[in-house]
């Protein structure tokens, strides 16, 4: 049995709605999938002590988060019957408004491509080492609390 490629997962800055789209179409042409679960994190305008929001800078340990990312979509294909399984974070920063997480499961039936989609989320808020700082109109931040 061969390794499989560590895929990276990182973007610069936000994900385009053209991205997620072609992403999509892509799959049309694919009679074996009967459900995609797409989630989409998109950057909110928080008041924070008075402050508002506007934009989330993300960095990361790339190397040790692909690491575990590869580990996580190993774990993920075992447990359920996807066809694909597509995972994108932004690095770089992010403006309210925008799109900085892109997961997108398919699998033969809907319940697997959800129940995988939300899982993949939860372990990437959980365990992989992405930063992020919130970034106010006058140039202050704060270090943003994976919730």
């Amino acid at each position: 049995m061969t390794e499989k490629k560590i895929k990276n997962i990182f973007l610069e800055g936000a994900i385009s709605p053209n991205f997620i789209a072609e992403s999509i179409a892509k799959h049309s042409s694919k009679k074996d999938i009967g459900a995609h679960s797409i989630f989409l994190g998109q950057i909110r305008n928080d008041v924070i002590e008075g402050q508002e929001v506007v934009a989330i800078e993300y960095s990361s340990y790339e190397e040790m988060a692909l690491e575990k990312m590869h580990t996580i979509r190993e774990q993920i294909f075992e447990k359920y019957t996807l066809n694909c399984m597509h995972v994108y974070h932004s690095l770089g920063k992010v403006q309210t408004g925008e799109i900085s997480l892109f997961v997108f499961t398919s699998s033969i039936h809907r319940k697997e491509a959800i129940e995988a989609c939300a899982e993949i989320v939860e372990q990437i808020k959980n365990e992989l080492p992405i930063w992020g700082k919130e970034i106010f109109a006058a140039g202050d931040y704060v270090w943003k609390e994976n919730k």
